[in-house]
């Protein structure tokens, strides 16, 4: 994800210098943000990982993290030139490996929980953005979220000792990010890049308090980063 972050500023500062010194400064769709409410939708990549806190010193559980898919749609409410509020209910796809480490593991499916997770997300977020320079218009934007996890497995009345790992199904974020809104003849294409940040402990314990798995766990907290692109 670190390479493709590197990318996406590539790409944008290229673009961004040559609208800056062309000779020819045509605004494309010139009259678009000047909408109360517009629509479009996005998809893009993730990844996610824990953020582990213990009550315990013990050694530390390990995540292995993937790339997924998410995709959603968007409602843009304009509040001035500078100011939108934006609502972007979507899903997500997160795969994410646990290692864990413990004498009394005898087998190797002992040490290792896979993680699927399919969020529905709920972010309801305030975009601020600079002046629009030609055809592009950098922003930052922010807010909270909830993530209703389908996946989550909270119900299950079998636990980490019959293989069973479980998460709380509701989980509330915080999150943050930057990207430039590009203005091409048809549409709006906006690259972004965010990062969310879980508020709310997403670990449901095994039934043994002292389990290999859970009981030395104090919070699980998730933690995502998105690349996302947009077309209004």
């Amino acid at each position: 994800m670190r390479t493709t972050f590197l990318i996406l500023v590539c790409l944008t500062g290229s673009f961004a210098t040559a609208q800056l010194f062309t000779k020819e400064r045509l605004k494309n769709r010139e009259n678009f943000d000047k909408q109360i409410l517009t629509f479009g939708f996005y998809m893009g990549l993730n990844t996610y990982d824990y953020k582990f806190d213990y009550n315990e010193i013990v050694d530390e559980i390990q995540t292995e993290t993937t790339v997924g898919f998410n995709v959603g749609v968007l409602s843009d409410l304009r509040i001035n030139e500078y100011l939108n509020l934006r609502f972007e209910p979507g899903v997500a796809f997160v795969q994410r490996n646990l290692m864990f480490t413990d004498p009394s593991f005898t087998a190797p499916e002992q040490s290792i929980r896979e993680v699927s997770s399919t969020y529905i997300q709920l972010p309801l977020l305030l975009k601020v953005s600079t002046k629009r320079l030609n055809n592009w218009k950098p922003f930052v934007i922010g807010g909270a979220s909830y993530s209703h996890n389908l996946s989550s497995n909270e119900d299950n009345p079998d636990d980490n000792s019959a293989g069973q790992f479980r998460q709380t199904t509701g989980v509330f974020n915080y999150e943050m990010g930057l990207g430039v809104d590009i203005y091409l003849p048809y549409f709006k294409f906006t690259p972004s890049i965010r990062g969310v940040f879980a508020i709310s402990d997403e670990l449901v314990r095994d039934e043994n308090p002292d389990s290999p798995y859970t009981g030395s766990v104090d919070s699980m907290l998730s933690r995502g980063v998105f690349l996302n692109f947009t077309f209004q």
